[in-house]
């Protein structure tokens, strides 16, 4: 199974742990970024995961910022996922089961590491196990989602956000 792990400059370390945590799993793990301490945006990462596990590079997706807000709003807006901000095992229990989440988000600050582990473990053993009131539900969700082509794997989307934000025009 592949895994999109992506992350703000908030929490790389807490990515990179669950990176080597994932691949002593045995999973195939796609490295999202950041990369560093390096300040950055988490809807740019959020993005670069959600598009890995839309287009199928990746099976599914696994995001974390400082709180998990952001970077899974930003993962959410990509059409065709169903991103699941979690604080707790319950919470991705059902999100797979009964919503197919297809990407986990959490707070590297606010989340302590066996939580996380368990919470991801959670995530990657639960099976879709569907009802017919689940399938109109996501039916339902899926039909919110607006496509637009050229954000899609767009390279450049953020070009004139990250300028602005060079030239300290930026401030949060």
């Amino acid at each position: 199974m592949k895994i999109a792990v992506a992350c703000d400059h908030i929490v790389t370390d807490r990515k990179n742990y669950l990176v080597n945590y994932l691949k002593e799993k045995g999973y195939e793990v796609i490295d999202c970024g950041t990369y560093d301490k390096e300040r950055t945006h988490y809807a740019i990462y959020g993005k670069k995961a959600a598009e890995k596990v839309v287009s199928k590079e990746a099976d599914l997706g696994i995001v974390l910022c400082g709180t998990g807000v952001g970077i899974t709003a930003s993962a959410t807006k990509v059409a065709g996922t169903r991103t699941v901000l979690a604080r707790d095992i319950s919470t991705v229990a059902y999100a797979r089961k009964h919503l197919n989440a297809n990407i986990l988000g959490f707070g590297g600050r606010i989340t302590g590491v066996g939580l996380m582990e368990n919470m991801v473990e959670t995530f990657l053993d639960t099976k879709f196990e569907p009802t017919n009131e689940d399938l109109e539900v996501i039916k339902k969700l899926d039909s919110i989602a607006v496509t637009r082509e050229d954000q899609f794997k767009n390279e450049h989307f953020f070009d004139e956000f990250l300028e602005k934000w060079d030239k300290g025009e930026y401030h949060d």
